[in-house]
């Protein structure tokens, strides 16, 4: 079964724009992980617009199942992981600006970096994962630095199957083949659904884990956070 881990985000962002601590984190993640799911994700900022950094210390003292932090590894967020000691570490290349992850990493390009953080996660036991485009190339790439899984980013996937879901999902059934014959593990995140999940997990082989934060929190705005999750890993199953 394809691994469900929930990106809080988006309630940390709700409880920012009141102030306070509505609703709170610590609780809400926990409940979550009560509810089925099998991990938790956040992705902090450097302007802790939504996930503050103290937020990731404090879901850290109460997350029983697999805590994944996002983000791009700038000195201070590397601290930070470094300091929290999560299950796995998601590298994205966000821009300090970008509202959201909206590119995967050429792994290429950035060959001597990304090789150089990965060994100082992997070194202090934290599994690493790299967001990249359904691109052979990088996926290839992301072998060669030293990673352990991949994040396919998914939103061209999301877009397209609206119109032709065949279409859609062969770049990415390609990348994971690609992945798996390279040793790598295979997860996914960026504007999956309810909608378009079980086709996307249906279509790609051997894969681990879903980040799902966006649309999740949102469906759960009409349907129920428990019912969401629940509905979430029956059609991951």
């Amino acid at each position: 079964m394809t691994q469900l881990s929930v990106n809080i985000n988006k309630l940390a962002t709700l409880r920012n724009a009141r102030g306070g601590n509505v609703p709170n984190l610590v609780k809400t993640a926990t409940d979550i992980e009560d509810f089925g799911a099998q991990g938790i994700t956040v992705h902090p900022r450097p302007d802790e617009r939504h996930i503050r950094y103290q937020d990731v210390f404090d879901l850290k003292k109460v997350v029983r199942t697999e805590f994944n932090i996002e983000g791009n590894p700038i000195p201070k967020f590397m601290d930070m992981v470094l300091d929290a000691q999560p299950t796995q570490v998601t590298l994205v290349p966000d821009s300090v600006d970008a509202i959201t992850s909206n590119a995967g990493w050429d792994t290429i390009k950035n060959y001597d970096f990304l090789k150089e953080v990965i060994s100082t996660f992997k070194t202090n036991g934290i599994r690493t994962s790299i967001f990249v485009d359904p691109d052979t190339a990088m996926i290839e790439g992301a072998a060669k630095i030293g990673a352990d899984r991949i994040e396919l980013y998914t939103e061209s996937y999301a877009k397209a199957y609206e119109t032709n879901p065949e279409e859609a999902i062969a770049p990415f059934a390609d990348a994971a083949h690609a992945a798996h014959a390279a040793g790598l593990g295979i997860n996914a995140g960026h504007d999956l659904s309810l909608e378009n999940i079980a086709f996307f997990k249906q279509g790609i082989p051997n894969l681990l884990e879903v980040s799902i934060g966006h649309a999740l929190i949102c469906e759960a705005i009409y349907l129920g956070l428990e019912n969401v999750v629940n509905m979430y890993l029956h059609r991951l199953k």
